[in-house]
């Protein structure tokens, strides 16, 4: 059966699509305001790079915009949660204060996002939806599940900075003002031209060596297709009540149980929790990750291929002689996201029959045997795994 007729092909093309965020994009779009470039003492790349892995950031709060532009809206509306975040422009409080006491709010005009932890403690509140969910991390826990997309400069960078090896030309840039921040440019260009990123742009503070913007570029665009920059930052310890949430009058709590895989979640209604699903479908997107779903990859670096076999999905939500149990891609708009996929340019070759997604800066392919492969990298890559 085509993939294009299994409704699991929603599950994982969103999160496919979330994995190559950190070197993914759409339609180049506006960058950030730059200022004259300050006089900075030289640093050479590599003294850069020792910065950013020595760097001690004991406190900091600030304002981060994002602005992507995947040329999928309809589909990354269906999606929802951090999936919005592969589209448009983005503003987001962070607070971090140690391993142990982060948060993050992203604004929107309806409402609020909050992701909070403090110690083995994490809540996640919708304030447009009322509702709240608490988490109880283990003590074995160093940190919070992390979600499929990065939410700071920072978090960027250590996923692009782990692509660092002999395939990658890392160099220096131009140096810059961000935040009111003197900071140095630290540019990592792929060698392999199978790679749809032309350079990956970090802008280093030049005295606490904290990462304050993140710039993606396709090849052939002289604008990020993708990025992400502190326009406010300050590195004080913030107060400790910023990492308290006391759930509003008439909120709708969901208590969740364990940050494992299959750990089951219950709630004061007895529903499950959302947040497992969410959870779930983040780790399954992460390279390495959820071989049990059907997920795997080929290649390394850049040109990291992402594949997954749909049917695996359907197997696991279908009972021997029974109907397809309901999935997250189930709904009113899952039909609609159906039509626009098979809207999707017909391609075939010696690995088969499918369609394609061809973006600046990732491409997807679709295969009418259930797969679906995604990466940054050109078509041409995308059939050379398909043929494996």
């Amino acid at each position: 059966m085509s993939v294009l007729k299994n409704r699991s092909t929603l599950r994982w093309l969103v999160p496919l699509a979330a994995a190559v965020t950190v070197v993914g994009g759409g339609a180049a779009i506006g960058t950030f305001a730059a200022n004259a470039e300050p006089a900075l003492p030289p640093r050479s790349a590599a003294q850069l790079l020792v910065d950013l892995q020595t760097a001690r950031l004991d406190g900091l709060s600030g304002t981060v915009v994002q602005r992507a532009d995947l040329g999928l809206p309809k589909l990354v509306g269906l999606a929802g949660g951090d999936a919005a975040l592969l589209s448009g422009t983005h503003t987001l409080r962070v607070w971090y204060s140690g391993p142990d006491r982060q948060r993050v709010a992203l604004l929107d005009t309806l409402g609020e996002r909050d992701v909070i932890r403090s110690g083995r403690d994490v809540w996640t509140w919708d304030s447009k939806a009322n509702t709240a969910t608490h988490r109880t991390l283990p003590e074995s826990t160093g940190r919070a599940a992390e979600g499929a997309l990065p939410v700071t400069p920072k978090e960027a960078a250590e996923r692009a900075l782990a692509a660092v090896d002999p395939s990658t030309l890392v160099t220096t840039g131009r140096s810059a003002t961000v935040a009111g921040r003197d900071a140095y440019e630290l540019v990592l260009t792929p060698r392999d031209e199978a790679s749809l990123v032309h350079q990956v742009r970090i802008a280093i503070d030049a005295t606490e060596h904290v990462p304050l913007r993140f710039e993606v570029l396709a090849n052939g665009a002289d604008q990020p297709a993708f990025e992400m920059a502190f326009t406010q930052v300050d590195y004080r310890r913030p107060d400790a009540d910023q990492f308290t949430f006391n759930p509003p009058p008439g909120v709708k709590v969901t208590e969740a149980t364990g940050d494992l895989p299959g750990a089951e979640a219950g709630s004061k209604d007895g529903a499950g929790s959302k947040a497992d699903a969410h959870r779930k479908a983040g780790a399954a997107a992460k390279p390495g990750a959820g071989d049990d779903a059907g997920l795997r990859t080929v290649g390394t670096g850049w040109t990291t291929v992402l594949v997954a076999r749909t049917d695996a999905a359907d197997a696991a939500r279908t009972p021997v002689g029974g109907a397809a149990k309901p999935g997250p891609a189930d709904g009113p708009g899952a039909a609609q996201a159906l039509d626009m996929l098979n809207g999707l340019p017909k391609v075939s070759g010696d690995w088969g029959s499918g369609r394609l997604f061809a973006g600046k800066l990732f491409s997807v392919l679709l295969t009418d045997d259930g797969r679906v492969l995604a990466g940054a990298v050109t078509p041409e890559r995308l059939y050379q795994a398909a043929r494996g």
